[in-house]
């Protein structure tokens, strides 16, 4: 369930291991996760900061940050390399955790002021059949957007009435009673008295642990929340 702007799931924790074993979570934090599949490199580079990446894609985005604009081709410009658009088929009401500043509603298209059947989704981008800049804004209608509309749909990637198991290295898969006993005789719980139920939420901050862990961790719930 979603707590004003953040999301919340319950976690079960193996307190004698301080480990996390699953979490009990519904299609917001769902739809969180996958998105985050759903973000351009560039993208993740900059939310994550660019000092904290491992390797070297941070070196990379330095490089294209500092270039000088005259070597750039005349209708490229940096942003689309360094900020670029996340996908409109991304929900807008559960990326916003991480992308406050890149995810709008409304795409921006672009057509010369003469009207040629040309569209460009940069204004500076100039008219192969006129040479005039690409300035006048031409009305966009999402395809999922219309979808919704006619369907009713209620967005994201999954259906609301289920309840999902979040495993500690982020497996998704619908919960269920079955399902929750024989994780237990997996990770070989003995003690149930071992076992503490803890409510969370994501927001900002964790969302941002969320993301970096699960570049670099295979226990990632137990990474951002214990």
């Amino acid at each position: 369930m979603a707590t004003s702007n953040k999301v919340s799931l319950k976690l079960l924790i193996d307190t004698k291991a301080n480990k996390v074993l699953f979490a009990e979570a519904g299609k917001d934090f769902v739809d969180f996760l996958f998105n985050l599949l759903s973000l351009p490199v560039g993208t993740v580079i900059r939310i994550l900061t660019k000092h904290s990446m491992v390797g070297s894609l941070g070196n990379l985005y330095d490089s294209i940050e500092n270039l000088n604009n005259t070597y750039l081709q005349p209708n490229q410009n940096k942003d689309s390399l360094l900020k670029p658009k996340a996908s409109s088929s991304i929900c807008a009401a559960q990326v916003p955790l991480l992308l406050a500043d890149d995810i709008s509603p409304d795409r921006k298209l672009y057509m010369c002021k003469t009207f040629h059947l040309n569209v460009a989704d940069d204004p500076k981008a100039v008219c192969p059949n006129c040479k005039h800049y690409m300035s006048t804004e031409v009305p966009y209608i999402a395809r999922e957007a219309v979808k919704e509309v006619l369907n009713g749909d209620e967005g994201g990637f999954v259906k609301g009435v289920v309840t999902y198991m979040v495993m500690d290295d982020l497996a998704v898969k619908p919960m269920s009673a079955i399902s929750s006993i024989a994780l237990l005789s997996k990770f070989n719980v003995k003690e149930v008295g071992a076992l503490e139920e803890r409510v969370v939420h994501l927001g900002m901050d964790e969302g941002l642990k969320l993301l970096k862990a699960s570049l670099q961790s295979k226990t990632v719930l137990t990474s951002v929340f214990l």
